[in-house]
């Protein structure tokens, strides 16, 4: 066994990082990102009362980030993002192109590129860390996609943030506990390889 493989994994890396170093590895991945987000977007349940879903959407945004790197991570969401836009039917409901839920893919791109540069910096080793960066994660995703909801609707603020972040905070705090358990359980399997 060779000294590389027993030591575990440096802060500086992200999970993509353990795969071999290639421009096809992060095509891969790049595409891959965009479409996971895609097919998590597609388990979407209507709220009440509001024009946003509730999404995997979110989750599978940060996973990618914090999985991919900011670099790659910002390619991920971006090409999703674009793709959407361009009609490819996977954003939320098997939809495309802007709507009034927009403002929070564009959180997501932003969002994936900063939970990515803090997994970079070992925010993905443990439990609480991996919480801190999903919170901020999700607090990015909110700070765009709510006064771009109220825009693009003529909501109030208090409105909009009452249809575009309040239903969702139980089920962020779900999706965050998924990935407390499965970032820090992947980097100590990553590890024992």
């Amino acid at each position: 066994m060779s000294t590389a493989a027993a030591t575990p994994a440096r802060t500086g890396q992200v999970l993509a990082d353990l795969l071999p170093a290639s421009r096809v590895r992060d095509a891969a991945l790049v595409l891959g990102g965009a479409a996971l987000t895609g097919l998590a977007a597609q388990l979407s349940v209507p709220v009440p009362g509001s024009p946003v879903p509730v999404t995997g959407q979110t989750f599978a945004a940060l996973l990618v980030g914090t999985s991919l790197g900011a670099g790659r991570g910002f390619l991920a969401l971006a090409l999703y993002a674009l793709a959407g836009l361009a009609g490819v039917p996977w954003f939320a409901g098997a939809s495309s192109g802007a709507a009034p839920s927009f403002g929070y893919i564009l959180g997501m791109i932003l969002a994936s590129t900063v939970v990515g540069a803090l997994a970079r910096r070992g925010a993905d080793r443990s439990v609480l860390r991996t919480a801190g960066a999903m919170l901020i994660g999700e607090a990015i995703i909110y700070a765009v996609g709510v006064p771009y909801l109220a825009l693009a609707t003529g909501m109030s603020a208090t409105a909009a943030i009452a249809a575009g972040l309040t239903p969702f905070l139980i089920g962020d705090a779900v999706k965050a506990a998924l990935a407390m358990g499965v970032l820090p359980t992947a980097w100590k399997f990553a590890n024992k390889r």
